[in-house]
């Protein structure tokens, strides 16, 4: 059990950018761009790329099948670990942290086919100050959408999209440039998102 100095320890790290998670995001970062394969980082640390920061324990990435498996040829066993036999996911074995993959083609939430499936990373993808390459914010809360409403114990994914919308000052005609099988359910978002709780 972690004591409150931990967590803040780890909290402060995180915020600061030099957690455990955010290493083997870079780390696994370089070793895709040396192998010349297309990715985005997606998930909570792309919500934190625009914006809305908040804690996580793994590292989500948007990637083709078989580039996905290109890569785990090359380095599972060296250095990187799966999670079991078959496994899309991977284990950093230097960090110990867990990278969660999105394959391309596949569909959010519940897994079965609807409007909105997993987009080519180089296709969504915007890249920070650092060269990293995070999914727009656009598509960002479209998955996030289209997860939280086909998947209901996903609730995180909508309260994400709630504090997208505040922290980027998003205005309800944002709902325009997104795909109609999410738009309605981002309008009901934005009101919610509108609600001041300081009395």
């Amino acid at each position: 059990m972690e004591s409150i100095l931990q967590v803040a320890k780890r909290a402060d790290l995180f915020f600061m950018e030099a957690s455990p998670i955010h290493e083997t995001m870079r780390r696994l970062s370089k070793t895709l761009n040396e192998m010349q394969i297309s990715f985005a980082i997606a998930g909570a640390m792309a919500a934190n790329a625009h914006g809305h920061k908040r804690t996580t324990s793994d590292v989500d990435i948007l990637i083709r099948r078989e580039d996905l498996l290109r890569f785990k040829e090359r380095w599972i066993g060296r250095g990187w670990v799966d999670k079991f036999e078959g496994s899309k996911n991977f284990r950093d074995a230097v960090t110990n942290i867990n990278v969660d993959t999105l394959i391309v083609g596949d569909f959010p939430g519940d897994g079965l086919p609807k409007p909105i499936a997993f987009p080519t990373p180089e296709s969504v993808s915007e890249h920070n100050a650092e060269g990293l390459p995070f999914i727009s914010l656009k598509t960002l809360i479209e998955l996030k959408l289209a997860s939280g409403m086909t998947a209901t114990h996903r609730m995180q994914d909508m309260a994400d999209v709630m504090n997208l919308i505040r922290i980027n000052k998003l205005a309800t005609s944002y709902s325009q440039s997104l795909n109609p099988y999410v738009a309605t359910k981002f309008e009901e978002l934005w009101k919610a998102a509108q609600i001041n709780e300081d009395y």
